[in-house]
């Protein structure tokens, strides 16, 4: 069974950064696809970006790219959200989770969260001046 652990949210202005990172333990991060979701106040989660699983390929959302990079660190099995230039509406719980069922691939849809069994608890994030 997986257990995800996400931290490094917080508050932050317009403009700055924050670096989140979701330690994993029951499964490989190499081997399953790690994905990013978060759910804003009165709106539905949505998936940010996911990391592929042996060549690391990166996928993200429109509203994000260019601004947030996944990566992630196999030897201590945890991917990172780095996020820059933070606006307001970035606002909200983050998650990460992982696809349990698919090893070594990706789901078609790698950004809708049904594709994805175990999450973490979430972490906060506010961009707010």
């Amino acid at each position: 069974q997986a257990q995800l652990v996400e931290s490094g949210g917080g508050l932050v202005q317009p403009g700055g950064s924050l670096r989140l990172s979701c330690v994993v333990s029951g499964f490989t991060v190499d081997y399953y696809a790690i994905g990013w979701f978060r759910q804003g106040p009165g709106k539905e989660r949505e998936g940010v970006s996911c990391i592929s699983t042996a060549d690391g390929y990166p996928y993200y959302a429109d509203s994000v790219k260019g601004r947030f990079t996944i990566s992630r660190d196999s030897a201590k099995n945890t991917v990172y959200l780095q996020m820059n230039s933070l606006k307001p509406e970035d606002t909200a719980i983050y998650y990460c989770a992982v696809d349990s069922t698919r090893r070594l691939n990706v789901p078609v849809t790698v950004l809708d969260p049904h594709e994805y069994e175990y999450w973490g608890q979430g972490t906060q994030v506010t961009v707010s001046s």
